[in-house]
């Protein structure tokens, strides 16, 4: 096949499947204009066909994740321990209490600059924030207008697979604010 041979839409009951056939040979998450380019359809209908995608996969081994702006298929979290025999993978280092906090913090307030994680936790996390961008857990994804125009970060997909969730919704709502009592003396 050359450039010059047209490749006609899909069927719209096709669609989901060539959708999965690109997400599957991708070597990482693809933004919903990407693929609708690749199969010759509007964002719309390519956003509608990974809707049934991801409602199809949900009896079946793989998940549609997706953080918000780009799609990957990932096995299901109830089978990571068959998927991690496999391939031989062990746990991996755990992150630490203060790790969490700040990729906690990250997930909920994205993107956000190491100022205003630092400014939730009252102490310095550079070294926090370079250990969790290492592990591919988060990613700078530009920069503030802010002045100095520091860095900005948000998590990835592998923060999704490593929490074996499929997108920011299913975090658990932060906890209310407790009201604020008046001590009498």
């Amino acid at each position: 096949m050359t450039d010059e041979d047209p490749i006609s839409p899909p069927p719209a009951n096709e669609l989901p499947w060539v959708l999965e056939a690109l997400l599957f040979v991708a070597d990482e998450p693809q933004a919903v204009g990407t693929l609708a380019r690749a199969a010759g359809v509007s964002d719309g209908a390519a956003k509608r066909a990974l809707s049934r995608l991801a409602a199809d996969y949900e009896a079946r081994g793989l998940r549609l994740q997706d953080d918000g702006q780009k799609y990957q298929l990932v096995t299901a979290p109830d089978y990571a321990p068959y998927v991690g025999r496999l391939l031989g993978a062990g746990p991996g280092p755990r992150l630490s209490r203060a790790a969490l906090e700040t990729l906690t913090i990250i997930a909920y307030r994205q993107p956000c600059t190491r100022a205003e994680i630092e400014a939730i936790r009252g102490v310095n996390s550079d070294k926090l924030v370079t250990t969790l961008e290492q592990r591919g857990l988060i990613d700078n994804v530009g920069q503030s207008e802010s002045p100095g125009r520091p860095k900005l970060y948000r998590t990835t997909a592998k923060f999704f697979e490593h929490f074996g969730i499929a997108s920011l919704g299913e975090l658990p709502p932060l906890p209310a604010d407790e009201p604020e009592t008046s001590v009498s003396m």
